[in-house]
């Protein structure tokens, strides 16, 4: 069994929330842009799922593990969207819902790095 980073993990999906805030800051941006096409990111289990742990051996009796960071910024296409007649696909009320989504996942994220600080606290003392 190999060891899961906690903070690791906290840290990179924030950066995905990021991202995603970005898209749908970018999506209600260009609400009224003719012909501008909705974006959104991929979803952060499947940006997890292709992370790849390869082995690497440092000696011949130690085994490590090396762990590829996955790229969070790709952007692609949002397919469940109505078009309008300009040819804009941007949806406020589906936009103004991802933003929630957005905001109670980082408050998650953040209620449990404060939980795991504050027991790394408690073994200290």
């Amino acid at each position: 069994m190999e060891p899961v980073f906690l903070t690791k993990l906290i840290s990179q999906n924030n950066e995905w929330l990021s991202v995603r805030q970005s898209a749908i800051a970018q999506n209600i941006a260009n609400a009224n842009t003719p012909g501008f096409a909705a974006k959104d990111v991929e979803p952060f289990v499947s940006v997890m799922s292709k992370t790849h742990l390869a082995m690497t051996a440092t000696h011949d009796g130690h085994m490590g593990t090396g762990v590829d960071m996955p790229r969070t910024g790709d952007v692609e296409e949002a397919r469940t969207w109505q078009v309008t007649h300009s040819g804009n696909s941007v949806s406020l009320e589906q936009e103004m819902m991802k933003g929630g989504e957005v905001a109670r996942s980082h408050s998650l994220n953040t209620s449990i790095a404060k939980s795991f600080h504050r027991m790394y606290l408690a073994t200290l003392r």
